[in-house]
């Protein structure tokens, strides 16, 4: 496949489509027998997880809500380490069921910031799936239920990823390439 080029810089492909849509359909299939019989509100976490949750929701056989909430800390293709809580929820969760689903966890801080928000809203169970984990760069230990790859930690685009809000389209995920 290609290199594609977005702005300034050129990507390779990582990960293809099919190896993603497969693993998000091998996570639907273990989430569904986690919470059988059970709602689950689904809570993607915008703007990065918009293609992600699309595809894991078809994979799930359970009755689901989906809900957004977006928060932001990068700039560009880096974190600035800091939260910007932008837009609520607008469903109680208290006592329900909560999947967050992310595109990616690397430093966690966003995922710690809204865990501990949501922790305060008393939800039954509260798990976390996320596309892609940069093991490497993660600060934390909270667990992250159900992760689709581990990466090494290099700046990834594609499959909702962007840089300087491009790329979330492309249907493979691609890094940085260096040559």
């Amino acid at each position: 496949m290609k290199k594609i080029i977005l702005k300034d810089k050129s990507f390779e492909v990582y990960l293809t489509e099919n190896q993603i849509k497969s693993r998000i359909r091998e996570i639907g299939d273990q989430i569904s027998r986690d919470f059988q019989g059970e709602e689950v509100i689904l809570l993607g976490v915008l703007n990065g997880s918009f293609v992600v949750m699309a595809d894991l929701a078809r994979s799930i056989d359970l009755s689901i809500h989906c809900e957004f909430l977006k928060i932001s800390s990068y700039s560009g293709m880096e974190t600035t380490g800091k939260i910007k809580s932008i837009l609520g929820l607008s469903i109680d969760i208290k006592d329900r069921n909560v999947l967050v689903v992310e595109d990616i966890v690397d430093t966690g801080i966003s995922m710690d910031y809204l865990i501990s928000q949501l922790s305060e809203m008393n939800p039954k169970r509260l798990a976390i799936a996320t596309l892609l984990f940069k093991k490497e760069a993660f600060r934390f230990n909270y667990p992250l239920n159900y992760v689709g790859f581990e990466i090494p930690n290099k700046f990834v685009v594609g499959f909702g990823l962007d840089y300087d809000g491009l790329g979330r389209n492309l249907p493979h995920i691609y890094q940085l390439s260096t040559t």
